[in-house]
């Protein structure tokens, strides 16, 4: 009997040891799954561009990872491209030097904007002469991969014409919906009265945009009243800039509401929200916990009659329940979209279209007898 008892435990034990191969096997192949069935990962970047002094014809990268090789684009905000670097394989490159062309008119000096570009084609940047078609660049959360820095410079031959900014004086902290006083000593280093324009940037956006007139030689401390609403809240860069030239400063902006969504009206055919949210995104109208319809993109702010178009194929009733969500990211790809939360909670709010009709509609009526008392008074 002791040994029947030995023999079917033994296989109990060799049963389970085979369950736990079986097991393991199928992690290890869920874990290869994109390897083995050629599922490709979605590419990933990053870069390191920090503010410094150069000499108008080269700018150095700190650090750029590619998960899949690529180049890096170097923009001021006009429609072409400054420079573009050589191709980068795929992996982490430090210290990579950008030159421009050698027939390119424009300095590589003031604001300026490094994006990462993902390889598509041959190993020959196409992005500008495909339209956009090839080597588009890389994302996150939606947005390009890029970073932005100051380059500022010495050399009076690399900064041409343009007015040069000797120093900033900005505060160190703020509200998102205060006017700021930022003071900056420009000097125009040309013999000849000059008038250019200058402009304050919060994280590279300009903020105000003014024409100073400078004596030849003269250097002027001017006082720039910046309302810095519409600014992202966080740690951001503040800037003054002439053509060729600029310099800047870290402000820690905080937002000067808590971020809401609130449903003003409802029908089964858009939505209509106020709401004040901190940073660029939009309104996600959800049912059964999936997004059936955004709002167009909103910037950092407080907005009224934001309208949410319902789609004809969402099958929605007025007693279904929704909920109206605040997302970061672009309307245009919900998915790499993320909710956006305050007190470690999303921003939203739960409705029926049936319960915001009576909610107006009691409203109204209140409104009406209101008036008719004060009318028979």
């Amino acid at each position: 009997m002791s040994s029947r008892l030995t023999f079917g435990t033994l296989k109990r034990i060799v049963a389970i040891l085979i369950a736990i191969a079986i097991v393991l096997a199928a992690g290890i192949v869920v874990g290869q799954a994109p390897a083995i069935f050629g599922v490709e990962e979605d590419p990933e970047a990053s870069i390191t561009f920090e503010d410094k002094q150069g000499n108008g014809t080269t700018v150095t990268i700190q650090e750029v990872s590619l998960s899949d090789g690529g180049y890096i684009v170097l923009t001021d905000g006009g429609d072409e491209p400054l420079a573009v670097s050589e191709h980068l394989e795929a992996g982490t490159h430090e210290n990579v030097t950008i030159e421009r062309e050698d027939d390119a008119t424009r300095e590589l000096v003031g604001q300026l904007t490094a994006t990462v570009h993902r390889d598509t084609g041959d190993d020959s940047f196409a992005y500008y002469e495909t339209d956009g078609e090839e080597d588009q660049p890389y994302l996150e959360d939606g947005f390009p991969v890029s970073d932005t820095a100051t380059v500022t410079t010495t050399d009076e031959n690399a900064l041409g014409d343009s007015f040069a900014v000797e120093s900033i004086d900005a505060p160190a902290t703020a509200t998102t919906n205060e006017t700021i006083q930022v003071n900056a000593t420009i000097r125009n280093p040309t013999e000849f009265q000059t008038q250019q324009s200058i402009t304050v940037r919060i994280d590279g956006t300009v903020f105000e945009q003014r024409v100073l007139e400078l004596e030849g030689g003269e250097s002027r401390t001017v006082t720039f009243e910046t309302d810095t609403s519409g600014a992202p809240p966080g740690n951001r860069t503040i800037g003054v800039y002439t053509d060729g030239d600029g310099a800047v400063t870290e402000i820690d902006l905080e937002f000067h509401t808590d971020p809401s969504v609130t449903v003003d009206d409802a029908t089964t055919e858009n939505v209509t929200v106020a709401t004040a949210i901190p940073e660029q995104g939009f309104v996600a109208i959800e049912h059964n916990g999936s997004v059936v319809s955004t709002s167009g993109q909103l910037e950092p702010g407080e907005h009224e009659n934001v309208t949410v178009d319902l789609s004809e194929n969402a099958s929605i009733n007025e007693s279904d329940e929704l909920m109206a969500t605040l997302y970061a990211g672009s309307p245009d790809d919900v998915d790499s979209a993320s909710p956006i939360e305050f007190e470690d909670e999303p921003v939203q709010t739960t409705f029926t279209i049936g319960d915001v009709a009576d909610t107006e509609s009691g409203n109204e009526s209140d409104a009406n007898d209101s008036a008719a008392e004060s009318a028979n008074e």
